[in-house]
């Protein structure tokens, strides 16, 4: 890793960036304009959110106070728990604990740093960690093995279905750091009672496991606090998987980002239920007015993302969504299998359920939602089995009427490269026009974002989805 890179800590300069950002708007919009003059690394990531008003100015000042949070977290005493994006952080929030989840302190870096987070992914590799394995954790695990970052107190996290690299992640930071690591586990089935018992036992394990790395017990009623939060959470992520439904829809092509970066950094806050309550009427309103989501406010084409989404610098896969009239109707990060979503009906067993009536109620209510986040919950068996991944894309697929779907992973993504193409081969089968793109939503270096472009228009074109 080059000097240069190891002057500032990665997580300290994460912060004071989104701090800054965070605050472009409280001026004038005279002030914000001169602003982008002078940060021109930045100005397109910048503008990016900001253009979309205060659910984006209120995405900024929630990343700000959670990296805040993380950044001065032992000044204030308090416990760092390494986690995934796939961990539902409101326990550890319950627990006084602050969750510092590697995926998203990647996505910061490839989004606002020119160079990416190349450096830190190399670095992984240069003590040890294989090049195969996941670039959405390698990413910022390559900062934080290099001490370039706040030292996390304990691991806990969970696989990400059956997502090999993402454990083997955790279980390499455990050992290189030499830090205590607590890994739930989920079985091949979700629904049926040892499944169940199983997920609950679990839970309640690594709830001991937290209690004894910082002394701190559930403070239940934060904890009440919170799930009711969720619940208010869930009511309007179910109202925006709705609205999606509507041709054309109303709702933004970058808020299916903002509904899912916000949930895995601070689920259970009032600070996300505000954003999402600003999202939710800004997408009302534009169903009212019968425009799509889009700059234009025309939809050309609806795009499902079997997986995740491309993570290149200045958001530039959203704004090129939005610059070809291409509505964004989610991945498979933004299928959160709460009680009452849309892509539920008929499949109620499989979503979880929020009870804040006393401390056994609410774990439960944790355990199980812990069991459907995004990956843990479609990932976990045989794609083509039910409630499994080919199950939840179609019905995703017909519910929001996507006029095709595309793939997109990371080179160590070898759960789904191992099966889509059968997953593909059956969505054609079902009439759905299927793309996978060989790049790395992490990593332009495997493939160019250009060339990635390229493809997606030729597919599109040709396919005559777009004219």
């Amino acid at each position: 890793m080059r000097r240069e890179v190891m002057e500032y800590d990665y997580d300290w300069n994460m912060w004071t960036l989104m701090e800054n950002a965070s605050k472009s708007r409280d001026g004038t919009l005279k002030e914000y304009e001169i602003l982008l003059d002078q940060v021109p690394h930045f100005s397109a990531t910048l503008e990016a959110v900001i253009r979309h008003g205060e659910p984006g100015i209120l995405l900024l000042k929630m990343i700000a106070k959670y990296l805040k949070e993380v950044v001065t977290a032992h000044e204030r005493g308090k416990k760092v728990a390494f986690t995934t994006y796939c961990y539902a952080p409101p326990i550890l929030y319950a627990m006084d604990v602050v969750p510092l989840s590697v995926e998203p302190m990647t996505v910061f870096g490839t989004f606002i740093l020119e160079r990416g987070t190349t450096e830190y992914l190399d670095y992984s590799c240069e003590v040890g960690f294989t090049e195969t394995s996941c670039s959405a954790q390698r990413g910022a695990l390559g900062a934080y093995l290099a001490g370039l970052g706040v030292r996390p107190d304990f691991i806990v996290c969970d696989s990400a279905g059956i997502c090999d690299t993402n454990a083997n992640s955790f279980a390499f930071a455990s050992a290189y750091l030499d830090i205590p690591f607590f890994q739930l586990d989920y079985p091949p089935t979700l629904t049926d009672d040892r499944a169940s018992l199983y997920q609950r036992e679990d839970f309640r394990n690594m709830i001991s496991f937290i209690e004894k790395q910082t002394g701190n017990k559930i403070d239940e009623d934060r904890l009440k606090q919170i799930l009711l939060e969720i619940r208010r959470q869930d009511e309007l992520i179910s109202e925006l998987t709705e609205l999606q439904t509507i041709i054309p829809n109303p709702v933004p092509v970058v808020y299916i980002l903002f509904m899912y970066g916000g949930n895995f950094l601070m689920g259970g806050t009032r600070e996300y239920t505000e954003m999402l309550e600003y999202m939710v009427d800004k997408a009302k309103n534009n169903a009212k007015r019968g425009i799509a989501g889009t700059a234009s406010g025309k939809e050309k084409a609806r795009g499902l993302f079997c997986y995740i989404d491309h993570y290149t610098t200045d958001l530039r896969f959203w704004e090129w969504l939005d610059k070809n009239d291409i509505s964004h109707l989610g991945s498979i990060l933004s299928l959160f299998w709460q009680d009452g979503a849309a892509y539920s009906v008929g499949k109620e067993d499989q979503t979880y359920k929020i009870d804040p009536t006393n401390l056994n109620t609410m774990l439960e209510s944790l355990a199980e939602l812990g069991s459907r986040r995004p990956m843990v919950k479609s990932i976990r068996g045989p794609y083509d089995a039910p409630g499994m991944w080919l199950d939840d894309t179609l019905g995703a697929a017909k519910l929001l009427k996507a006029d095709f779907v595309i793939y997109i992973g990371t080179i160590g993504c070898r759960n789904t490269w191992g099966m889509v193409k059968l997953l593909a081969n059956d969505l054609e089968r079902q009439g759905i026009p299927t793309l996978i793109l060989y790049a790395d939503a992490f990593d332009d270096r495997v493939q160019s974002w250009e060339a990635v472009v390229d493809k997606m228009n030729e597919f599109l074109h040709l396919r005559k989805i777009i004219e």
